[in-house]
């Protein structure tokens, strides 16, 4: 068995997940910031970026935390988001998972980040604001 050590990196912004109609133009303000991802469908546009650049009047959820997987992940790897996912949800904390080309971002609640961060520290080796978290497989 191999060993992978991943470290998470909390952001000190908050986020916002908006929805837009489908058919609207992706408006500046998304684009602004350091973080933005954009998914649209047939029903909606959703962006999602840092809560101080969206407009009041929008629809949103806002008060996610964003937590990075740091470092390039190889598409072969398997059960990294469901270890991850399964520690959060075993003390009922939801979360926004987005994935890139070279990492995935779990969106978390603020006021559920600390049940979330303590869920993931159990048997994690702790560095500042960066947790290590051994997945084992072949």
């Amino acid at each position: 068995m191999s060993e992978l050590r991943l470290s998470l990196v909390v952001s000190p912004d908050l986020f916002a997940v908006c929805r837009l109609r489908a058919d609207q133009s992706i408006p500046g303000w998304a684009l602004s910031g350091s973080f933005c991802s954009l998914t649209g469908t047939p029903d909606e546009l959703s962006i999602v970026c840092p809560q101080e650049l969206v407009p009041e009047e929008a629809q949103a959820e806002r008060g996610w935390k964003s937590l990075k997987v740091e470092g390039k992940l190889d598409f072969s790897l398997v059960g990294i988001l469901s270890s991850l996912v399964l520690s959060l949800a075993n003390v009922g904390v939801s979360l926004l998972a987005i994935s890139t080309y070279d990492t995935d971002y779990f969106f978390v609640k603020e006021s559920d980040l600390d049940r979330g961060v303590g869920a993931l520290r159990k048997g994690l080796l702790v560095r500042a604001s960066r947790f290590e978290l051994q997945i084992l497989g072949r």
